[in-house]
């Protein structure tokens, strides 16, 4: 039987021998995270050679500014001029997401691997034809990601191990809550990400999704029905010019809830809010199973709380494991026991896998499949809100 070429022969840097060229779309928040993990990840790390060839943007001296801030070698207006590029092999979206989807496709069809931020698209619609796209892609040895960054948090990555070994039991269920307070204020201004037709969705698409992967990944399982229910505070905001320009609508979310019914029998409750005064970026996730527990927040990324229920009793309660040894997940790579890492760090560990993935062919995960499952329980969650709390069935 002969040997099947590698999967990424094709690609112009297998057949120049030559470095892996990367272009990365949006220098805002998600982008300047991203070029963090790229410019740090070799000095970590055994990666594939590579170079942080072009930044894209739209306004061409902000973009040149941050692409010489960032490490990039130059900087582009033009997203579609960059993926016809022979020299770009990797594609990293970073822009908002209801640019997700036609990006996306169209450098998979170019051709090049694809890493996307979370959530996979603005719609339901949109996300299919991504997910579609992705699967013609890899039967050409081309390989997509989606980046959510929290599978990569070491406590949770550990936590994910230490349910698969058993030493939970069988998990009854989970508590997810993704606070934030940036939205508290009633006064703070409009953004792109309070309006519905370039946010397609408020929390429930920028942090329930995370919280919702969470429960997947942690527990390996399947979302089969939902309840839920969406809530906007703060229906008026002050325009993006100040008192001048009056009062905007808000048309997404500011909050929102679902109970989740999983596949195993296992029950899932997902609260997150964008007005939760006090709260920066607390994702609080607690895992109930008939042998032990779990918890864990992010604002202690470097902790996760352990229950032995079958210690005896008078020996039972949480303790403390910090997350900082070298043989927790991803930490081989970094400083001596004790010394923390913090949340830029998990993109730095997501840029590694996914160059893995790419080096050796293999799909990475989390793929868009799985994007595409976190997607169909956000959209059950819409649906239900419309409905009154209606169960709504999950579609896979």
């Amino acid at each position: 039987m002969s040997t099947p070429a590698h999967p990424s022969d094709s690609t112009p840097s297998r057949r120049s021998g030559r470095p892996l060229g990367v272009a990365a779309i949006g220098y805002a928040f998600m982008g300047k995270a991203h070029s963090n993990a790229w410019r740090n990840v070799a000095s970590f790390f055994d990666v594939p050679a590579f170079e942080q060839k072009v930044l894209v943007g739209r306004d061409a001296t902000a973009v040149a500014e941050a692409a010489a801030a960032y490490g990039w070698a130059e900087s582009a207006t033009d997203w579609r001029a960059v993926i016809e590029r022979d020299d770009i092999d990797i594609v990293d979206i970073c822009a908002p997401g209801w640019m997700h989807a036609e990006i996306a496709i169209a450098a998979l069809e170019a051709g090049k691997h694809v890493l996307v931020e979370k959530p996979l698209a603005n719609t339901l619609a949109e996300a299919e034809l991504m997910t579609a796209a992705a699967a013609k892609a890899r039967a050409r040895g081309v390989q997509s990601m989606i980046g959510f960054n929290y599978r990569r948090v070491p406590a949770l990555a550990l936590a994910r191990e230490l349910i698969a070994e058993g030493r939970l039991g069988t998990v009854r269920h989970v508590r997810a809550a993704y606070l934030q307070d940036w939205l508290a204020d009633a006064q703070a201004p409009m953004t792109w990400r309070l309006r519905k037709e370039t946010a397609g969705s408020g929390a429930l698409g920028d942090i329930a999704s995370h919280a919702i992967d969470q429960v997947l990944f942690l527990l390996g399982d399947q979302v089969s029905e939902v309840s839920g229910r969406l809530h906007t505070f703060v229906d008026h905001r002050p325009g993006t010019s100040g008192a001048a320009s009056g009062l905007e609508e808000v048309t997404v979310d500011d909050a929102a809830w679902a109970t989740l019914s999983l596949t195993s029998g296992a029950v899932a409750s997902v609260e997150v809010s964008r007005v939760a005064t006090g709260r920066k970026n607390s994702l609080q996730i607690e895992v109930y199973g008939e042998k032990g527990s779990l918890l864990f927040d992010l604002e202690n990324l470097n902790e996760l709380g352990f229950l032995d229920a079958t210690a005896p009793a008078r020996e039972q309660g949480f303790r403390r494991i910090l997350v900082n040894e070298p043989e927790h997940p991803y930490l081989e790579a970094w400083w001596p026991q004790g010394h923390i890492i913090g949340w830029e760090h998990t993109f730095t560990h997501q840029v590694r896998d996914f160059l893995l993935a790419v080096r050796d062919g293999t799909q990475p995960s989390p793929s868009f499949e799985e994007g595409l499952n976190v997607q169909y329980v956000l959209d059950a969650v819409e649906e239900s809100a419309a409905n009154k709390s209606t169960l709504t069935v999950v579609r896979h």
